[in-house]
């Protein structure tokens, strides 16, 4: 089903403000893809999902962006931003490509960003790369809209001092800064405890506009549940933000409702976590949809729309699509 019809000529622009960039570096790319079993039979699993079994012995970059821009374009949503990955590093800045399961570089996204409106592109330092200062400005000369990290998966302390100088410049640059939160599962855990929340201190206190992806919430059965501490963060820090990615899902559904509070839903933003599957049976069983709206959101092919069209049935607004347009360093 084609739904460009409810898309609207000007602004605000509707923006899913989290979908994931994919590759293998087949076509000189210079990132790279290694999955373990469990990894690789998700990555299989998603792929299938989108209707592209085959595509992780070819260019799968190529193939997923054709694919993704495709999505763009039949659904009711402008533009994505579509988020590079950073490799794994230490707190000295050595690069440890043992311990990553894939790396998108952030040209990837900015040539793709350049070549599509569709897309804005999300680059991802880690700040403790001797050039990640140096990197920050080339990224943000070639339109970097934000920049993303995921700090159990990528090693890295936000709350670490060291840190302040980059955060200083993400603040000059007006470039805000999406950040994992809460458990992880779809890529390699380097440190847990690193998905706190309450770890964001430092860049918050800094100036940066900082976007908690997932809310705090956890993925696995023994992950720590941070959602309550990231909306006490709420109330003392008015440049946080939470943004609803992957919580159309089996295992991150349950403060879906909660978002919709009349304290947080104006500080939440939309975004899918593409290529996440989109799974509202929970919902239906928690007894949030009736059985008809399940099966009929459920029945959308496009994951994008389909995404959306469950939390929009669950009551969220036209602003937390078009929410973005006031953070991101969208171009003029």
């Amino acid at each position: 089903m084609d739904f460009c019809g409810a898309k609207r000529n000007q602004f605000p622009v509707r923006i899913d403000m989290h979908v994931h960039m994919v590759g293998n570096g087949a076509a000189g790319s210079g990132g790279w893809l290694r999955l373990g079993r469990w990894h690789r039979w998700l990555a299989g699993f998603m792929l299938r999902q989108l209707g592209l079994p085959a595509a992780l012995r070819g260019d799968l970059e190529s193939v997923y962006a054709e694919n993704l821009l495709r999505l763009i374009r039949e659904s009711s949503l402008d533009s994505v931003v579509l988020l590079a990955h950073e490799r794994v590093h230490d707190s000295d800045g050595t690069p440890r490509d043992d311990l990553g399961s894939m790396f998108v570089p952030n040209d990837v996204v900015l040539d793709l960003a350049k070549r599509h409106s569709e897309f804005l592109a999300g680059v991802s330092i880690h700040p403790a790369r001797p050039d990640a200062r140096d990197e920050l400005d080339r990224c943000v000369a070639k339109g970097a809209v934000l920049m993303k990290c995921l700090p159990n998966c990528q090693n890295i302390d936000m709350s670490d001092i060291r840190y302040i100088p980059f955060w200083k410049k993400m603040v000059e640059a007006r470039l805000p800064l999406l950040v994992h939160t809460g458990g992880e599962h779809t890529v390699p855990v380097v440190n847990a405890a690193l998905a706190d929340p309450k770890l964001l201190r430092t860049p918050l206190e800094c100036g940066v506009t900082v976007i908690a992806a997932h809310c705090g919430t956890k993925s696995g059965v023994l992950d720590h549940d941070y959602f309550d501490d990231w909306v006490a963060m709420l109330q003392e820090f008015q440049n946080l933000y939470g943004d609803i990615s992957a919580m159309v899902s089996l295992n991150r559904c349950a403060h879906l409702g909660d978002c919709l509070r009349h304290e947080i839903e104006p500080r939440i933003l939309h975004g899918s976590d593409f290529p996440v599957p989109v799974l509202g049976h929970r919902l239906w069983l928690q007894g949030r949809l009736d059985r008809r709206s399940f099966r009929r959101i459920q029945g959308i092919d496009n994951p994008l729309e389909r995404d959306w069209r469950f939390k929009k049935a669950l009551g969220f607004s036209e602003y937390v699509l078009t929410r973005a347009v006031e953070l991101l360093r969208v171009p003029p």
